[in-house]
């Protein structure tokens, strides 16, 4: 947990007191190790010895790439064609086998034939209570590490991190108040809690493509709506925006997605935070030096 403030911060948060988690520099670059391990250390030697499979843009195959590795097991991630390179290389490099296919969507059929046919458990990358517990102790030590915070802002893509944060937080911490971040071009939980039910969308429309969920699931999105306060939305050039001021203010180098809680914080959620001790999760910074470069400089597809 790290404070921020300095010039160039204080004019944008106002007198909000800005407190930033550094999941970024979590093993495999983001938050989602946490996860990952909770699911794999339940499973018995002899699934380990058959393997898991992971389907990500590229934090959750990462993650389970590692922890894989690190429990004598073998992983298979199964990826969008258009995935990061850089995300792609490091699955590689932790060992884990990687399958290219067209679309997210795609990737969770392919990933459920995929354990039928190899025998290999399936590693969510945000359903269920042992992903939901692993994410939890990210909130558990924002309350060891600032007790006497107000709020919490959580980015959402599937919600499997928002559900674990939002869930230890608000039952050890009631007081606290928990909102979560969506880009409008990947709203899955925004529809969900407009439906009463798990939604999906047809496409993912946002450089955030680590939160580019193409559905909500009903564990997770039972858990946000039972314990997060309210939901925001951000656009693209909020999250743009808030990428080159943690660059230059803070001098992390953030994927979008390791953004989107802070775009909510300076943005749509400035106001309502005034004067409160806040928490802005900077969840990932798996990116290349040249497409961190390019989104900065406005490339990218847009939520238009």
């Amino acid at each position: 947990m790290w404070r921020w403030s300095g010039p160039g911060v204080d004019e944008r948060r106002g007198t909000a007191d800005i407190h930033l988690k550094l999941e970024l520099f979590q093993f495999g670059g983001s938050f989602k190790p946490r996860g990952a391990l909770s699911v794999m250390e339940e499973m018995s030697p002899a699934a380990l010895a058959r393997g898991v499979a992971a389907i990500s843009a590229g934090n959750h195959a990462i993650a389970t790439a590692y922890a894989a590795r690190g429990l004598a097991s073998h992983a298979t991630v199964v990826m969008p064609k258009n995935a990061n390179r850089a995300r792609v290389d490091a699955c590689r490099r932790l060992g884990a086998t990687v399958q290219l296919t067209d679309d997210i969507a795609r990737a969770f059929v392919e990933v459920e034939e995929l354990c039928a046919r190899e025998g290999r458990t399936f590693v969510h990358p945000f359903e269920g209570h042992l992903t939901a517990r692993g994410t939890g102790t990210l909130g558990l030590e924002i309350l060891s590490q600032l007790p006497d915070l107000d709020a919490v802002v959580v980015p959402i893509g599937g919600g499997g991190l928002c559900a674990g944060v939002a869930a230890a937080v608000k039952q050890a911490a009631p007081r606290v108040r928990v909102f979560g971040v969506e880009p409008v071009g990947a709203d899955t939980m925004h529809r969900s809690f407009a439906s009463g039910q798990p939604e999906s969308i047809d496409k993912v429309r946002t450089i955030a493509d680590s939160l580019g969920a193409p559905h909500a699931a009903p564990y997770s999105m039972g858990l946000c709506r039972r314990f997060v306060d309210d939901l925001v939305l951000i656009d693209d050039d909020m999250i743009r925006d808030a990428m080159r001021i943690l660059f230059v203010h803070a001098r992390l180098a953030v994927e979008p997605a390791g953004a989107a809680a802070t775009a909510a914080v300076l943005g749509p959620l400035r106001d309502r935070l005034q004067g409160k001790r806040v928490v802005s999760i900077v969840c990932g910074s798996n990116m290349d030096p040249a497409t961190f470069e390019a989104y900065l400089c406005g490339a990218g597809p847009t939520t238009e």
